[in-house]
């Protein structure tokens, strides 16, 4: 299923050729359109000449209904598709300031360097003046970091802007854009050819574009029919790997690499207790987020860790395996990356960091996701257990009580624990980004 992963055969010279070709395939299609003559680029301003606009409209309204289409019909994994995280002020000051040069040197980054391979003079130092704004950019970013990185929208798109399924935004796009080729080729005619509009027929009489147009209605209309896949559909597509992945429980982490992983300065670990309010009152990891099982499967909930940085590793906890085995399968469909189990759930970390017999005793055997250890009041993460990593933070007041009287039994259980080895298992993956473009 697309998107295909390239990553096993980037050091050959078939992947660096495939991305070759598709540069020169691209830049090719940009020269052809007229993209490398700054005349006809800055024409487009003046509403003489829309081909601009309308070879990008043409080339996004394709693009967007193969993807959706492709998606519904499950040759398409929409979630490992890669977004431009949307910075909304950033993004429309930063448009305004593109557009401005363009205006001023009849070119766009991408277009400049389709003329600067023809050696095209304006389009060469238009490039100059493209890497010389890079530069400045680059020296000069840090005295604006906070509005550069201000109002983070993460992965938007316009199905969450209009809260409508996708199908319906892909019609309203092509609508949008049809709309446009329409008024572009009016406006063409009155102010590039001047004209008068009693003499222009409203009326379309291209027989191929007309037919284009209802084949991409068409498909989009197929794609509100058909859908888009569910959790279930997607959890289908990936069960081969993913429970492979749990049968060989290469996700499930040790209680102890989770602490060590908390250590690091350099990584973000985030843990989500899946038990009821009850349970995680009783006792928590520190810092851990309380999540009803239900919500796991919520748009904003997997949206939220979805957009996390790469460096934000996801841990999913109960008083067991079972429960996190459930919704791991359900985020892993939809696309989370870095996302893993604490193994044996809060049972088993309660086994490694053993609270005080004042606080908690374990009681006897019950079900796999019943917490197994009796506490004598609610503590959440107030003791040490909660935060082995961690060791300032003052513990409550039974815990000190008996500290000097277990403390050479203490410094014992500590000293095995510290001897005993783990495995492994987490393995930073990172998003990939691929862009391109105008910009």
């Amino acid at each position: 299923m697309a998107p295909f992963n390239l990553a096993t055969i980037s050091s050959s010279l078939i992947y660096n050729l495939i991305f070759l070709l598709l540069g020169m395939g691209f830049g090719a299609s940009l020269e052809l359109s007229g993209f490398g003559d700054s005349r006809k680029l800055a024409a487009q301003f003046y509403l003489k000449d829309l081909t601009v606009l309308k070879v990008m409209f043409t080339a996004i309204i394709v693009a967007a209904t193969l993807i959706v289409l492709s998606s519904a019909l499950g040759l398409l994994d929409y979630t490992r598709l890669w977004v431009n995280p949307t910075y909304l002020w950033p993004g429309i000051i930063g448009g305004l300031i593109m557009g401005v040069g363009f205006i001023l040197g009849g070119f766009c980054p991408g277009t400049s360097l389709v003329a600067a391979s023809t050696l095209k003079i304006d389009g060469i130092i238009f490039v100059l003046g493209v890497f010389t704004g890079v530069w400045i950019f680059g020296d000069s970013v840090h005295l604006f970091d906070g509005f550069w990185n201000s109002s983070a929208m993460g992965r938007f798109t316009l199905p969450e802007l209009f809260g409508v399924p996708t199908g319906v935004a892909l019609i309203l796009l092509i609508l949008m854009a049809l709309a446009m080729f329409y008024g572009g080729e009016i406006a063409e005619k009155f102010f590039g050819k001047k004209e008068t509009l009693n003499a222009r027929s409203f009326r379309p009489k291209n027989k191929a574009k007309i037919a284009a147009a209802a084949v991409l209605l068409s498909l989009a209309l197929a794609t509100v029919v058909i859908g888009q896949p569910t959790v279930e559909d997607r959890w289908d597509r990936v069960a081969t790997e993913g429970e492979r992945l749990l049968g060989s429980r290469d996700v499930f982490v040790h209680p102890r690499e989770v602490v060590d992983l908390k250590k690091n300065t350099t990584l973000k670990v985030a843990v989500y207790d899946l038990r009821d309010e009850g349970d995680y009152n009783l006792f928590h990891i520190a810092g851990a987020m309380r999540v009803d099982f239900d919500e796991v499967k919520a748009p904003e909930f997997v949206k939220r860790l979805q957009d996390d940085a790469d460096n934000v590793i996801h841990f999913l906890v109960g008083n067991g395996d079972f429960l996190a085995a459930m919704a791991w399968r359900s985020l892993k469909a939809q696309g989370v990356l870095n996302l893993y189990i604490v193994d044996g759930g809060v049972n088993h970390w309660l086994d490694i960091y053993k609270p005080a017999a004042c606080v908690a005793t374990k009681g006897e055997e019950a079900g796999e996701e019943t917490l197994k250890y009796k506490f004598q009041y609610a503590v959440g993460d107030r003791i040490p257990q909660a935060h082995p990593d961690f060791t300032g933070k003052d513990p409550l007041p039974c815990v000190t009580a008996v500290a000097s009287l277990d403390h050479h039994a203490a410094s014992n259980d500590h000293a095995t624990e510290a001897q005993v080895d783990y495995v492994k298992k987490v393995k930073l993956q990172k998003k990939v980004v691929a862009k391109g473009g105008c910009g």
